[in-house]
């Protein structure tokens, strides 16, 4: 059995935090956050907005994309280290919401975390344990970034988006999966701890619970990781990049999707970008990014396309797949 992709969704809040706001909020500038960053803006979740509901929204859409019921599904995976709470999983919280049956878990490789989830239901499919299975990406940085903080609450932004993948004997799908991870360099990004729905007080905070990121030094190993990798999928699938429509990468940072373009040989014509829109959404960003373009036109019915992207761990990969 192959594992085909047949159904898209995303979402994000209603709330835009835009560069200017920013500009009111911390000792930066508009124009540098662009120029250095692409971001224009980002979507934030307000007080009372959470992981789950933005998965949920993604799943329902992605669900009715599919033609599917939630009662057929056998697994839901979502990818997040910003869950709503750290039991009960996000995965069973939108189990839950949509009326689904099956298995549920979440699974926590930050930026990484939807493609190394696309891995794991081609392996159930492949195996034979599973039928259907929705994989989510979804957080809300806002919620551990320090807006204090100048070099990274500029970065990040809230979303979520998911896919539905089912067993068919058709070939293609989920074709060829690169991961790899590098623990000796876990310090360059991490998050001490989370802001969960029970409020944690600030004052009896053992550590400061936000995002703790060494961006220069990430700069080199995000470029030089999801280039190889997506190079490296490619001669797994004994493809080239003529043979792809779009290469998806993670949206950190334009300077590192331009660079990583660039060493791994494909055409900017040719990646797709929404950073712009919605900043680093981390697992969420190249979900998002596939369901504007599935809904869009941009991608058709049998294109191969390869997802890309680097975070915390340090972890990396790349999934080569087409779309049915």
């Amino acid at each position: 059995m192959y594992a085909h992709l047949i159904g898209t969704g995303s979402s994000v809040p209603e709330r835009v935090l835009t560069n200017a706001d920013l500009e009111k909020m911390v000792d930066t500038d508009s124009e540098w956050i662009e120029t250095r960053a692409g971001i224009k803006e980002r979507r934030i979740t307000s007080d009372d907005e959470w992981v789950s509901d933005l998965a949920t929204e993604a799943a329902r859409k992605a669900l009715e994309h599919a033609g599917m019921s939630p009662k057929e599904l056998d697994l839901i995976i979502c990818a997040t280290v910003t869950g709503d709470t750290t039991m009960p999983s996000a995965a069973s919280i939108v189990q839950y919401n949509i009326g689904a049956g099956g298995a549920t878990y979440d699974l926590g490789s930050a930026c990484p975390g939807f493609l190394y989830g696309l891995a794991t239901a081609k392996a159930y499919i492949e195996s034979g344990m599973f039928r259907n299975i929705m994989v989510i990406g979804a957080e809300t940085t806002s919620k551990v970034v320090d807006f204090t903080d100048r070099n990274t609450c500029i970065l990040f932004g809230d979303g979520a988006g998911a896919v539905v993948i089912t067993a068919t004997e058709e070939e293609g799908g989920i074709m060829e999966v690169e991961m790899e991870s590098d623990g000796a360099l876990g310090h360059l990004l991490y998050l001490p701890g989370m802001r969960q729905r029970i409020p944690v007080l600030r004052e009896k905070d053992p550590v400061p619970l936000y995002v703790k990121m060494q961006g220069n030094d990430l700069f080199k190993y995000a470029v030089k990781s999801m280039a190889d990798s997506s190079v490296k999928v490619l001669e797994k699938g004994g493809l080239g990049i003529d043979d792809i429509k779009y290469l998806i990468p993670h949206q950190a940072n334009i300077r590192i999707i331009e660079a990583t373009a660039k060493r791994a040989g494909v055409p900017l014509e040719k990646v797709l970008i929404n950073i712009e829109k919605f900043g680093n959404t981390s697992s969420a960003t190249i979900p998002i990014a596939f369901d504007e373009a599935v809904r869009d036109g941009r991608i058709q019915k049998g294109d191969a396309l390869v997802g890309v992207s680097f975070g915390a761990g340090l972890s990396w990969g790349a999934v080569l797949f087409k779309w049915y």
